[in-house]
């Protein structure tokens, strides 16, 4: 490096401790949705250069050191996956959920920008960020126990508003509990209401990556009726970085497209200059695994989530997930063990997360844990 210095002994010795704090805590990691069994060590040498995707995917750059190829090839996949028409969607690779979700929402408002927003009390916390920074009315419905939207409070609180256009914005996989709204419910609302004025965003941040390869698979993708999806990339499928994958209907992304000179390339995405490194490892992923490979992952995460449920419930702690769902939820434990195994915790529950990577051994150590603090 050019002018660079070696580190002072103090530095590297700081450097050290962070890696060391860092591969210890990893090791206990049971209430975040990370994978923990990803390689990308052959794509070390791609991290000496500027690597930037700036702009629009789909139109090359007169900045030309990128992987446009393969985010391309990544969101054809998840096209694929998704049933999205052919020729007919877009998309763009984010730096995570919550920025697909924000897209989700600002095509929405392009579309319809007397909308009123509806998503459930269960809904994760940055959306009512995005519809803050967006400035959409908005209205929060109930859910049912199990984290689900109330589809009876949805339909009656539509109706009362039935003048305006609806915006709903449905969770795939909630946050606590992993509930999954079913789009074909709130399709059959709009129907009853006579709403012609729609638009369903998908929040598929963890779920969306796997459920694809459960059956009987949720109602969630373009072909039950949703407009636009997001999924994070690093968390079912796995990744050093925080990223996502949004997809949306091609006719919508048209309302805000904007050709920019001076990248050579259109301007539709949210952020300018984009990672162009997280496409680079998800295309990896995706050609390690293929279709075969990401279902032994869900089956494996399945099989997990059961054990975990079983062992937890032998200890009398009330252990429940919701129907193939990777998620655990339990009787919330003591301070300490929420702190070491970095566990989710609200409303007197815990829950933890069989994310590929999580062993039963894992899941035997938190339960050693449990009964060792209960003596």
């Amino acid at each position: 490096m050019q002018y660079a210095k070696l580190l002072t002994k103090d530095a590297s010795e700081e450097l050290e401790r962070l890696y060391e704090k860092i591969q210890s805590k990893t090791a206990t990691v049971l209430g975040y949705p990370v994978a923990m069994d990803f390689d990308y060590s052959e794509l070390f040498r791609f991290l000496q250069y500027p690597i930037n995707n700036i702009g629009d995917p789909f139109i090359d750059s007169t900045y030309a050191i990128g992987t446009r190829e393969m985010e391309r090839e990544v969101l054809n996949f998840f096209a694929d996956l998704f049933r999205a028409e052919k020729n007919e969607w877009w998309g763009y690779i984010t730096n995570g959920g919550s920025e697909g979700n924000m897209y989700g929402l600002y095509l929405a408002r392009e579309l319809f920008p007397k909308a009123m927003v509806y998503y459930s009390e269960s809904t994760h916390y940055s959306v009512q960020k995005n519809l803050h920074l967006l400035d959409m009315p908005n209205i929060a419905i109930r859910t049912q126990k199990n984290g689900e939207i109330d589809y009876d409070d949805l339909h009656d609180t539509i109706r009362m508003n039935r003048n305006m256009p609806v915006v709903v914005f449905a969770n795939i996989g909630t946050t606590m509990t992993e509930a999954r709204d079913d789009v074909k419910k709130i399709k059959d609302i709009f129907k009853d209401l006579a709403i012609h004025h729609n638009y369903i965003h998908a929040d598929a941040a963890l779920s969306g990556a796997y459920i694809p390869f459960i059956h009987p698979k949720p109602a969630f993708d373009f072909a039950d009726g949703v407009d636009s999806i997001a999924v994070s990339g690093h968390k079912f499928i796995g990744s050093p970085i925080p990223s996502g994958i949004v997809l949306a209907k091609k006719s919508h992304r048209d309302r805000i497209a904007n050709s920019v000179a001076y990248i050579g390339t259109s301007d539709t995405t949210i952020s300018g200059s984009r990672n162009g490194i997280t496409p680079l490892f998800l295309w990896y992923a995706i050609k390690r695994y293929g279709i075969e490979g990401f279902k032994n992952r869900t089956e494996k995460c399945l099989q997990v989530a059961n054990y975990a449920v079983e062992q937890l419930n032998k200890i009398g702690l009330q252990a429940w997930r919701n129907d193939n769902a990777i998620t655990v939820i339990f009787s919330e434990i003591k301070k300490e063990l929420i702190v070491k195994w970095q566990l989710a915790s609200a409303n007197g529950n815990s829950h933890l997360i069989c994310m590929p990577g999580i062993t039963e051994e894992r899941i035997d150590l938190l339960i050693k844990d449990i009964v060792q603090t209960q003596v």
